[in-house]
């Protein structure tokens, strides 16, 4: 598959998968390829597949669902610590 229809997939998954809106997967997919997560896809064609489409979706839900949970984490001690003052 092309590298752009590697990147609809891995979208569709998201939203099927994780339940996301079309909105915040595209958000995820764009975030994940401004980063360069996916140069080493576009450079390898046997890594544009289905089965790494899946992988790939399940990798960047994982990561935004932790990188949430450490921002929630980091507000709840500011606020701890404002309470204590």
């Amino acid at each position: 598959m092309t590298y752009e229809e590697f990147l609809d997939e891995i979208t569709t998954l998201l939203t099927e998968m994780y339940d996301l809106s079309d909105e915040a997967a595209i958000k995820l997919v764009v975030d994940a390829q401004a980063n360069d997560y996916f140069v080493t896809h576009d450079d390898k064609e046997e890594l544009r597949s289905v089965e790494q489409a899946k992988i790939e979706a399940t990798a960047l839900y994982t990561a935004k669902q932790n990188k949430n949970e450490t921002q929630r984490k980091q507000q709840q001690r500011q606020e701890q610590k404002k309470k204590t003052r």
